[in-house]
């Protein structure tokens, strides 16, 4: 199982080991290459930007696996970028969204749900506008 560097060290400390032999793990596994979090960003976006927002890749790379927001913003740069229009469309065809069937109570749902995704509202409505 592929790990950050912060999560193997929340685990390690959970597991009550000293600070020090901690730091000296991190570095032995490391330095095998066993532990890249810049691997780990690359392949977590990578298997993830076809169902989710770019927001939302971030927020969870951040504040649920300990990565640098740096690091993540290095990655986005050296990736291809993903059409979230197109996201939004698909998540919009999973909830069978029909712009002439949908009254206004339903599309304000469908924004604000789209919105906790981490989609721009510009895109939304730009999508359930012109499709």
């Amino acid at each position: 199982m592929d790990r950050t560097e912060a999560q193997l060290r929340e685990k390690l400390l959970k597991a009550e080991f000293e600070p020090e032999f901690i730091e000296q793990a991190i570095v032995y596994v490391k330095s095998y290459g066993y532990l890249d979090d810049e691997r780990y960003v690359r392949n977590y976006i990578e298997y993830r930007q076809s169902q989710k927002s770019k927001r939302q890749i971030e927020q969870e790379l951040l504040y649920r696996k300990g990565v640098s927001k740096d690091l993540i913003e290095k990655v986005y740069e050296e990736l291809e970028p993903t059409d979230e229009k197109q996201l939004i469309r698909r998540q919009l065809e999973k909830k069978s969204y029909d712009a002439s069937q949908c009254d206004e109570k339903q599309k304000q749902r469908l924004i604000a749900s789209l919105m906790r995704k981490g989609f721009h509202f510009h895109d939304i409505l730009d999508v359930m506008k012109h499709g």
